[in-house]
């Protein structure tokens, strides 16, 4: 799901098909992933490297709820409004669990693209394709991002419209923020969502989505769906449940708005030369081609922009160049999991090819437990100050990178088995 705010990189499908899919997703929302996936951290920060407060003293939920009138009154939302909205709502003590299970973070990132860029997803994306052309069209003439992107957004948010999520908006959102999940950013959500149905954007039966608060085709966080949701049918309402215009539309618009640049890449697999510094981080395209860096698929590099390396699986895996515009779909959700599926179903979808490189498949990945040591080790020289969660996103990344170079080890930031023992003093 996308995030409602830029976030700070601490961030939606019949039975068999649903369990096959499930471990995906992102959702539009300032820190929280949500959806297909799941995930807590999107458009949302990343909401997926937070974690509940547990232990923080709280009042009953009855009481909570009632606390939340003068706010959501401040916010032009009735007490009809509001009674009807928490008529029979009680907490789902579910929704807390599933803020654990965030598999863009902890599964081995070939894993989850098998799953992203899947021949059924690909398959359900094509007919999509085909049968919405028109309409994605008009929304990257209109918005500059390429259909791929906004394509490979609704696929792993809820496959194409398979699965929008069929959980109590208001239920999930309050019990998140009853526990004070991510301190008040599901309470704002809330009384956001209040304010949805205060003007009429949608019935009250009808206010279905991810456990995480996140809604429609493209899974927008109520905030996000206030910001950036677009009309995209011309029929006056901006209806991101039912109007696969409106929720297309509405996705090219959030990443518009969060620094997509038309015309630039998001990325592109690449070969690196022999004896390459992997020291070497950001830099001109120019600069990467005069060091021997080519596309893996042949040809040239792109001209003008800059770009990053990016090692998902270290130096023995696939290596890619990405942009600005990468950043930007982690905008939607955090996982760098994420952000590759995305960026290569769609181009899947789109007439690309797959991922060249091999993935080191036979490598011990970390448990979580070695994750959390390895965040721990890294925390006590000073060189990681995220939360211990045993979830390996960018800034554990980082960490690791800047501990290899002071080892003189390969710089490609992967928290494997040899960082972890090189961290022990073995």
């Amino acid at each position: 799901m996308p995030k409602t705010a830029r976030a700070r990189r601490l961030s939606p499908a019949a039975a068999a098909l649903v369990a096959a899919l499930l471990p995906l997703g992102g959702c539009a929302m300032a820190g929280a992933e949500s959806g297909v996936g799941e995930t807590i951290g999107v458009s949302t920060a990343s909401l997926s490297q937070a974690a509940p407060r547990e232990g923080v003293p709280q009042v009953d939920f009855g009481s909570y709820v009632e606390s939340l009138w003068p706010k959501a009154q401040a916010r032009g939302v009735s007490r009809a409004t509001f009674d009807t909205a928490f008529r029979g709502v009680s907490p789902n003590p579910r929704i807390i669990e599933l803020t654990r299970r965030q598999s863009e973070f902890t599964r081995p990132i070939w894993e989850y693209l098998d799953n992203a860029v899947g021949a059924e997803r690909v398959r359900l994306g094509e007919r999509a394709r085909a049968q919405y052309a028109s309409v994605l069209s008009s929304v990257e003439r209109a918005y500059g991002v390429p259909q791929a992107i906004v394509l490979g957004v609704w696929g792993m948010e809820t496959n194409f419209g398979g699965f929008t999520g069929d959980m109590d908006v208001i239920r999930s959102l309050a019990t998140l923020a009853h526990v004070r999940h991510r301190g008040d950013f599901f309470e704002t959500e809330l009384l956001t969502a209040l304010e949805i149905l205060q003007e009429g954007k949608i019935g009250r039966d009808a206010l279905k989505g991810s456990w995480a608060g996140a809604m429609g085709h493209t899974q927008f966080m109520p905030t996000s769906y206030m910001r950036y949701a677009v009309d995209g049918d011309g029929d006056g309402r901006r209806d991101i449940w039912r109007s696969i215009p409106d929720a297309l539309a509405s996705t090219a618009n959030y990443l518009r708005e969060h620094g997509w640049r038309p015309g630039e890449v998001w990325g592109l697999e690449v070969v690196l030369p022999q004896g390459f510094d992997y020291a070497q981080r950001r830099m001109p395209l120019s600069a990467w081609a005069a060091a021997g860096v080519r596309p893996a698929a042949g040809g040239a590099l792109p001209a003008g922009g800059e770009a990053s390396l990016f090692l998902p699986a270290g130096a023995r895996g696939p290596a890619f160049l990405v942009t600005g515009n990468y950043d930007t779909i982690k905008d939607y959700n955090s996982s760098d999991s994420y952000a590759m599926g995305v960026a290569l179903l769609g181009q899947r979808l789109t007439g690309g090819g797959g991922v060249r490189g091999e993935w080191p498949r036979s490598e011990r990945m970390l448990d979580t437990a070695e994750r959390k040591e390895l965040q721990t080790r890294l925390a006590g020289l000073g060189l990681y100050d995220g939360t211990v969660d045993g979830k390996i996103g960018s800034m554990t990344r980082e960490a690791v990178r800047r501990f290899q170079l002071s080892r003189g080890l390969t710089p490609d930031g992967y928290a494997d088995v040899a960082v972890l023992q090189a961290l022990r003093g073995r």
